[in-house]
Order: structure tokens, then C-alpha cells, then sequence
């Protein structure tokens, strides 16, 4: 996704909550899994009235408030500018994505798909 001036290049999310990256549908091969819900599903609080802070890690295996997920290996550059150790985010029910969560950072307005590793 190429960014346009003032737009970013990750998937991002307008004030109209218009979602912007996430278009490729349920058969896209970047996000099929094939033990979707290995780990089962985030017991946690999801959607917009629950903010969580992160609390440490990288693409690769991050957490907060003792949960761990692993951002999609398809969408690690889109989250580069990520601070890890503080940015605030949102968790969403991927419709389209068998097995992903949708975490948006409500610093940067970007997100990305993640896989919910456990507690």
C-alpha cells in the first residue's frame, strides 16, 4: 500500500471509520493459518471502549495485560513505527480472517492483523 502525502502507507483507519487496507477479502493467502485459534480465543475486552497499553516486545511476540500475540508476518513492515513499550491499542474481530484479531494503534491510527498466542 503506498502512502499518498499526509496518508500513511500502513492500514490505517479514517475519521469516518472507514477502515483503509483491509479490502483483499477471506481468501487472501497473506492471513490463512492453518490451526486457526491454536492458542484459543483473547478472553479479553475487545472493540473501541477497551484500550489496552503495550507492555513490551516486537512484531514477533508482544503483550499486554498478560496476554501475548504475534502480528502477522505479511504485516510486520506496516508496524515498524510502533513504540512496544507503551503505544496505546485496540483489539478487533477480524470478519474476513479465519484465526486474526485486528489491532489498531490509536497513536498512529494504523493497524494490524495479530494472532492471539495465549495468556
Amino acid at each position: 500500500m503506498k502512502g499518498e502525502e499526509g496518508h500513511p502507507a500502513a492500514p490505517h483507519v479514517h475519521a469516518n471509520d472507514t477502515w483503509v487496507g483491509h479490502d483483499t477479502g477471506r481468501n487472501d493467502s497473506h492471513y490463512r493459518l492453518d490451526h486457526a485459534w491454536e492458542h484459543g480465543h483473547f478472553p479479553g475486552e475487545i472493540g473501541r471502549s477497551h484500550v489496552w497499553r503495550l507492555a513490551g516486545g516486537g512484531p514477533g511476540r508482544f503483550w499486554f495485560g498478560g496476554f501475548y500475540f504475534s502480528v502477522a508476518p505479511y504485516d510486520v513492515g506496516f508496524c515498524s513505527d510502533w513504540d512496544w513499550a507503551s503505544d496505546s491499542i485496540v483489539i478487533y474481530d477480524d470478519p474476513d480472517h479465519v484465526g486474526w484479531y485486528l489491532a489498531y494503534n490509536v497513536r498512529l491510527g494504523t493497524y494490524v492483523h495479530v494472532e492471539y498466542l495465549g495468556a
